[in-house]
């Protein structure tokens, strides 16, 4: 994985711990999930969805759709 794919700094440690822990380590991963599926995560709320949500759209990507 190289610098680009890997998750935001600004992320906090206990977001980033848990996307870790269910497998989504960069935005490719996060593409696969939607919003809702990532906020059932313990530790990921609400801010950490609107960081993620602005740095898949600069890269012209997005969360899956709800399943």
């Amino acid at each position: 994985m190289n610098d680009a794919d890997e998750l935001p700094a600004g992320l906090g440690k206990v977001a980033t711990r848990a996307l870790a822990l269910n497998g989504i380590t960069g935005y490719a991963a996060l593409t696969e999930r939607s919003e809702g599926e990532l906020l059932a995560l313990h530790g990921v709320g609400p801010k950490a969805i609107r960081i993620l949500r602005e740095e898949l759209a600069a890269r012209g990507q997005s969360f899956a759709a709800p399943r």
